[in-house]
């Protein structure tokens, strides 16, 4: 598992105190004016815990006439998803987001039923090869056409999948808009690897044109706190723990 941190430092003057007159007031007054002040500084200061969960594995589809592929989870995927969601179940996720395309929303179900909650489905958070009329599992990439395997490693990738400029710009915007709607919760979003790598180069100033930089496998999580401030921090990548205890579940790319 790959671990990322980003911290950022900033000098602030310390405030002068001043004397509180909360202490005159009555107890049932005080603690009334307490909560009210903690829940001020809450929202002043809210932070977004982004959850990006990369789907589980698909199937290996071409389609004979060009339309696009589009493949449903393979068996092992639906193992995959269902562990990530009993991990993640443990945890309090106040809101749910998922790509429309077929193996990401195959990977929420599990987590939507164990969470109760419903995906809310977004377009701009679909994969750059959303229109290709094949996909190909990058273990199997790897051995079929080695040469295209390591450019995607490299993240040298072809202008034709998806026009990746507008690409690039349609998944952080997205993800961007999430961050500004949910101030002070925990969101989920099940979405792609290049989705996540590409909103990980944004938060960590990358160059969009060879974002490919993390190896997020199937199903795994990455993390990053949002504050109102615009503040990023990313808090891991590619975690896997669910994985633990089933090995045969833990497979690269």
């Amino acid at each position: 598992m790959i671990l990322v941190r980003r911290a950022i430092y900033s000098k602030v003057p310390r405030p002068k105190k001043k004397t509180s007159k909360i202490s005159q007031c009555s107890p049932d007054r005080q603690q009334r004016l307490l909560s009210h002040f903690a829940a001020l500084n809450l929202l002043r200061s809210s932070k977004v815990e982004l959850i990006l969960v990369r789907h589980a594995r698909p199937e290996h589809i071409e389609t004979s006439d060009g339309s696009p592929a589009d493949p449903p989870l393979a068996e092992i995927g639906r193992q995959q998803a269902a562990a990530v969601a009993r991990w993640l179940s443990e945890e309090k996720i106040d809101y749910l987001y998922s790509s429309p395309m077929r193996r990401a929303r195959q990977t929420a179900m599990p987590l939507e039923e164990l969470c109760g909650l419903v995906a809310n489905v977004r377009e701009e958070i679909s994969e750059f090869d959303r229109d290709s009329s094949a996909y190909v599992p990058m273990e199997v990439l790897k051995e079929i056409n080695r040469p295209a395997w390591e450019r995607f490693a490299s993240g040298k990738m072809s202008e034709s999948f998806h026009s990746l400029t507008v690409w690039f710009s349609g998944v952080v915007t997205a993800l961007e808009e999430i961050v500004e709607q949910h101030g002070g919760q925990r969101v989920a979003v099940v979405c792609h690897g290049g989705v996540i790598n590409a909103y990980l180069a944004h938060c960590l100033n990358f160059d969009s044109d060879a974002f490919m930089k993390f190896d997020v496998d199937y199903s795994s999580v990455t993390r990053v706190l949002a504050s109102s401030r615009g503040h990023r921090s990313v808090r891991t990548v590619n975690e896997t723990t669910h994985f633990r205890g089933s090995p045969h579940l833990s497979i690269r790319d």
